[in-house]
């Protein structure tokens, strides 16, 4: 745990080859709302393994609305 007042390091983004923890570069709207979705999907599962109901409900909600965004958007590609 970072102690008050210090910022803690963030690693480096690396396109292709980086972890699933990493933010998004300067990518389109469609990488920052994948990596949205798949970051409160995780999130979702800690917050049901520690009985955090709420959180569990709302990051839930997150996902499907991230999903639901990228669903659309394909969609209006293809047109």
């Amino acid at each position: 745990m970072a102690k008050p007042g210090k910022k803690r390091a963030r690693a480096a983004s690396r396109a292709p080859g980086r972890s699933r923890n990493e933010e998004p570069e300067e990518g389109g709207v469609d990488e920052a709302v994948a990596f949205i979705a798949e970051q409160a999907g995780a999130l979702r599962k800690l917050a049901e393994r520690h009985k955090l109901d709420v959180l569990h409900y709302l990051l839930g909600m997150t996902r499907l609305e991230a999903d639901e965004h990228l669903r659309l958007r394909s969609k209006r590609k293809l047109s």
